[in-house]
């Protein structure tokens, strides 16, 4: 008789985590800009210029040519050691 609570326990939190994810699978997505010179070495989503083909291969943190995608309007507010992100590629 356990076995038979646990099994529909079992399913019942099954169903659960199946409708979560697809709940965040159908939220919208914000929309995104890139923003150069604000991701660390290795961590960039894809290049900008020499020294970085596609994603991760920055070289050095705060790339000026490397960039990651944020919420758009959020870029020109990240506060790096070397400044501000930008919305275009710096060398």
């Amino acid at each position: 008789m356990n076995s038979k609570y646990a099994a529909v326990a079992a399913t019942f939190a099954l169903s659960l985590t199946v409708l979560a994810t697809s709940a965040h699978a159908d939220a919208p997505k914000k929309p995104q800009e890139k923003c150069f010179g604000v991701s660390l070495a290795g961590k960039n989503d894809c290049a900008a210029g020499a020294g970085t083909t596609c994603a991760g291969t920055s070289k050095a943190n705060y790339e000026g040519n490397a960039f990651v995608l944020v919420d758009k309007g959020t870029c020109t507010q990240i506060k790096t050691p070397k400044g501000y992100g930008t919305l275009k590629a710096t060398s």
